[in-house]
């Protein structure tokens, strides 16, 4: 049975969670070569394939709350929504949209 991506969030850290994503996604990459190929390298069972992308929407999480952190940090360091936008590719006001709309998801008052 796939564990969802809540249950494997509990049980992986970002970083052992993109490990993982990456043992997958290359151990997929290759069996798809091999089928062009006429390799012998066995393609992802379907629990592989439904964990990778289970822990595909786990790393996005985590990312996100590691973005959302150090917008924080930044802003609490000083750091102008403008600065912040730059830092993050977008504008201020998409950057102060994006961090308000996280926080109002989270259910984080801001």
């Amino acid at each position: 049975m796939t564990a969802s991506p809540d249950e494997l969030e509990r049980q992986h850290t970002l970083s052992t969670a993109t490990t993982r994503y990456d043992e997958l996604r290359m151990r997929d990459a290759l069996a798809a070569m091999a089928v062009e190929n006429e390799g012998n390298s066995p393609p992802l069972s379907r629990d592989e394939a439904l964990e990778m992308l289970a822990l595909s929407e786990v790393v996005i999480r985590k990312a996100g709350y590691g973005r959302q952190s150090m917008v924080r940090s930044a802003r609490g360091a000083g750091a102008s929504w403008t600065q912040v936008g730059t830092a993050l590719g977008s504008s201020k006001q998409a950057a102060w949209e994006s961090h308000s709309r996280w926080l109002d998801e989270q259910g984080i008052e801001n």
